[in-house]
């Protein structure tokens, strides 16, 4: 599959704050703001198998990154080559300024990672977990008791610092590990996947201090397979079976590719009603919703016509509604699996 470039906008933040300040200066993509994350043709093969496949972006200073696929795409293992914890078959690749396969340490000195599964010492208190991290990233003693108060402030952990890791709530967790990830002030945050398994409420909560970063110039790159979270982010790249499908903003995502009208069909006989409407080529694409389908036709009227002539006597309700990231994601999808296969699908 080709390269994807895809557009620069988004919005301008300050500078970022980090341990270092050479290196993270460099090449810069519209509105002036230096590059914080560059690869270019990243490929990453176990034995016959390609992970990732020729993966080309880049991610200014100061933005919100959102890397967004299905389990199994290709996104952990692109980030843990981008964090120097894995070496790439072939491609460059630079992260605040330095080489992804010859200045990983570099890397590590310079980022915060947060993985998808909570990593810390259970048996440790919070606080004892933070100085664990302090220790490990090397943050110095005169500058210690200011950045743990301002982890404080951030996670709003302060209250629960003598708190057994173990008897905290997942959304608690996160926090820490959050935390845990920043006591060094890094200019680049990779977060792995950070709400997977949290409700809904910690999830607002946790976006809520990825903002905060953000606004402060750090640049957070993220992972998720959540629509409704890649549409909090400045820019998205989505992945799908290691290779790029599209990159841009979510309302690029939603302009660029959603294709024609979208229709919502209500019906109590869902599957019936695919097997009915699949056979209609007045409809493009079609695909389950929850308990509705979600039809992508170009002539509207006809596309009525042809559902009120399929679904005849069934109670269809049928709606024009604007497309999700769900959609646009849904869609490319099946185009990407179109030439495998080159019967229609839902």
């Amino acid at each position: 599959m080709s390269q994807v470039r895809g557009s620069t906008t988004g919005s301008a933040n300050g500078p970022a704050t980090g341990p270092t300040s050479g290196p993270i200066a460099g090449p810069t993509h519209g509105q002036g703001r230096p590059v914080a994350v560059e690869v270019d043709r990243l490929v990453k093969r176990f034995g016959d198998f390609t992970a990732v496949n020729d993966v080309s972006f880049s991610v200014r200073r100061g933005e919100i990154f959102g890397f967004l696929g299905p389990n199994g795409a290709g996104k952990s293992t692109t980030i843990r080559m981008l964090c120097g914890l894995l070496g790439p078959t072939s491609g460059t690749g630079r992260v605040g300024g330095f080489d992804i396969t010859t200045e990983s340490e570099s890397i590590k000195e310079n980022i915060g990672y947060m993985s998808q599964r909570f990593s810390l010492y259970d048996e440790l208190t919070v606080e004892e977990n933070i100085d664990l991290y302090a220790d490990i990233y090397g943050v110095p003693y005169d500058r210690l008791e200011r950045r743990k108060q301002e982890v404080w402030e951030l996670t709003r952990l302060g209250d629960r610092r003598r708190s057994i890791t173990a008897d905290l709530p997942l959304g608690l967790k996160q926090r820490l590990s959050l935390g845990c990830a920043v006591i060094h002030e890094p200019p680049i945050l990779f977060l792995d996947e950070p709400t997977s398994g949290v409700d809904p409420i910690s999830r607002r909560g946790f976006w809520d201090l990825i903002y905060q970063m953000a606004a402060r110039g750090t640049t957070v790159f993220v992972t998720t397979h959540v629509m409704d979270e890649a549409e909090h982010c400045d820019r998205l790249a989505m992945i799908y079976r290691g290779s790029l499908i599209a990159l841009g903003s979510p309302t690029e995502m939603k302009e660029r590719h959603s294709h024609g009208i979208l229709l919502e069909i209500e019906i109590e006989s869902l599957m019936d009603a695919l097997a009915a409407l699949e056979r209609e080529p007045v409809i493009r694409e079609l695909a389950v919703f929850g308990a509705t389908l979600h039809a992508h036709v170009t002539d509207e009227a006809a596309a009525r016509t042809a559902i009120d002539r399929a679904l005849a006597g069934q109670g269809a309700m049928v709606t024009r509604i604007s497309p999700t990231l769900e959609d646009v994601f849904v869609s490319l999808i099946e185009q990407a699996d179109r030439p495998a296969s080159p019967a229609k699908e839902a």
